[in-house]
């Protein structure tokens, strides 16, 4: 039997890290192993899930797996805090997830091992083919025992760039869908797919597909609006966790 990959979940906003929890609870094969909103406290619960026992110290091996990485802390980058954990030698992988899109960024993050990098806002498509991406990864070298091959290699590390599209269906767009994302989440009250369009210049129909594709991910909750005249209207609101 595999055994569930332990994540720590690393977000300055209380929301977006119980959100991301929630999502891998979704995709499977991952326990959530806590949850820090700073580096500091980030930094400690890695320390202290490395077993005392283990030969080196602090350079062992930790009962963490992976690290869901937000960029921006409020103590400290995301960069930084990654080479902290680097340098005290603890194996765990980590998945950036943030809103930083800065060239020099995604630069250094690939220079230290990140495995991902989730650029926000995402649906919970996008995330789980990442970290279903992820787990296939892993997989592959469970598999091989002690030696492995090119093969094997270059067959573990496809899975971590997987050009999959994410479930998308035909006519809708990546681009327009973090549009329609970013802007849902950014209301304070449900909406209605008129409204939606008006905000975004987009017209009715294609705003209500993609309404009508979050909400088949469980992403947004759709209801309908009473207390207008004729049929009532149904309004869309961002899945608060």
């Amino acid at each position: 039997m595999v055994n569930s990959v332990r994540v720590l979940v690393v977000d300055d906003e209380p929301i977006t890290a119980s959100a991301h929890a929630t999502y891998l609870e979704r995709v499977g094969g991952f326990v959530v192993a806590g949850v820090a909103n700073d580096g500091t406290s980030a930094l400690r619960m890695l320390r202290d899930s490395v077993d005392p026992r283990t030969p080196g110290g602090a350079s062992g091996v930790s009962s963490i797996d992976l690290v869901l990485l937000d960029m921006n802390l409020p103590d400290i980058h995301g960069i930084e805090l990654c080479r902290h954990i680097r340098s005290s030698g603890l194996d765990v992988d980590v998945i950036a997830i943030t809103a930083v899109r800065d060239v020099s960024v995604v630069r250094a993050a690939v220079s230290l091992g990140i495995v991902q990098y989730l650029i926000k806002p995402f649906t919970f498509s996008v995330f789980a083919e990442k970290l279903r991406g992820y787990l296939a990864f892993r997989a592959g070298f469970d598999l091989v025992d002690g030696v492995t091959t090119q093969n094997d290699v270059d067959d573990s590390l496809a899975q971590l760039r997987s050009a999959r599209p994410a479930g998308l269906e035909k006519g809708l767009t990546t681009e327009t869908l973090q549009l329609v994302v970013a802007r849902l989440r950014a209301e304070p009250v449900p909406v209605s797919a008129a409204e939606l369009a008006l905000a975004l210049e987009l017209s009715r129909v294609t705003t209500r597909r993609y309404l009508e594709h979050l909400t088949a991910e469980g992403t947004v909750v759709r209801s309908p609006r009473y207390g207008t005249p004729g049929r009532p209207e149904l309004e869309y609101v961002w899945k608060r966790v």
